[in-house]
Formats: C-alpha cells, structure tokens, sequence
C-alpha cells in the first residue's frame, strides 16, 4: 500500500522504502524560482545550495541549542517511528534519510510539532517555526540510497562550513553510533529487490 497525498507538492511513499526528506524554517526565503525544464534532482541540488549560503530570513538552527534540540529529537524517534540512516542539520533547514515505521506525514508533525515548540521556547518567541511544506522523495535503489547518504552527510563540507564530514557537530556523519551505516547490513535488509 502507498502512501499518497498533496498539499503544495505532491508526496507519494511505497511502504518499505527509505525516504529522503528536507524542511525548512518557517520564514526562510523561498527558491527564487523552480527552474522549470531541470531535472528534479539536479533543481533540488540548485535549491539546496542556495538555502546553504541563505543569509536572510532566520536562521535559529545555526544556534547551538536549537540544532541540539532538533537532533536530539531526530534520534530519540529512531527505533519507533523510522529507522535512520542519515540526517544532517543546517541553518536554514534539515536532511534525513528514514524508512518510516508510520506515515511520514505523522512522523513529520510529531517531530516538527515537538521541535517547534521547545525550540520556540529556547528562543523566546511564538508563532511558526517550521515551514508548512517539505520535500520528500522516496530511494528506489540501493545506490541510490548510498548516493543520499553522502549528500546528506557532505553538506555541511559542501557549504564550505568543515572540511570533513566528521567535524560537523548536527549530523550523522560525527555520531554513527546512533544509526545505521552503509556498512551495516542491516540498512539495506527491508530494500526490495530491483
């Protein structure tokens, strides 16, 4: 059985396959344009460079105590919610690579709901904190899967932010011990066959 439904984009999720999703802060400039005639990775690639050098609207994840929160909460849902592969947290925005235990659109108001609130209260403020819209789009291979899981955990590299993976704090990269690994044979154990 899928999983499917629409707000602003369309998301549509097979059961047992790993997902990548992206979401953003509530406030954060929004791509200047959708590059119509791009392929869809290499325009989310685009829109993804572009929130990593974001320098307008907020930017409460480059708080320690923020980015802490949302991590934290990411890894206390593995196990129960989703199996985590990878995930990474920026400025602007967040990446997570999951296999949902339950529908991603559950998964994803409990974690922004319970983020949302707690960070609201670090920072002193009300109101919205995420965006009501993310991006999600569902791993059809294991190559595929790997190929994510470096994009995720390079993007603070990329940004020009560490110069390896390993020295960004908000990301799987610096804490393998919380999730599963490329190496670890059970990451690919519940991928279907191609």
């Amino acid at each position: 059985m899928k999983e499917r439904y629409v707000r602003f984009l369309p998301h549509w999720h097979p059961k047992d396959r790993w997902i990548f999703v992206t979401w953003r802060l509530a406030g954060s400039p929004p791509p200047n344009q959708l590059r119509e005639g791009i392929p869809e990775g290499k325009r989310f690639a685009m829109l993804d460079q572009e929130a990593d050098r974001a320098t307008t609207g907020p930017l409460w994840l480059k708080d320690p105590r923020i980015a802490d929160v949302v991590q934290n909460k990411i890894i206390s849902f593995a196990g129960t919610l989703y199996a985590l592969a990878a995930w990474v947290i920026m400025a602007n925005h967040v990446h997570f690579v999951i296999l949902p235990q339950i529908p991603l659109a559950k998964i994803m108001q409990k974690l922004k709901g319970s983020t949302a609130y707690e960070c609201n209260q670090l920072l002193g403020r009300t109101g919205a904190f995420w965006a009501i819209e993310s991006y999600d789009h569902w791993l059809r291979t294991e190559n595929e899967l790997n190929r994510v899981i470096r994009y995720v955990e390079r993007n603070p590299v990329n940004a020009g932010l560490v110069d390896s993976i390993e020295q960004w704090q908000w990301s799987s990269a610096s804490q393998t011990k919380v999730c599963v690994t490329s190496a670890s044979p059970e990451l690919f154990a519940r991928l279907p066959a191609q």
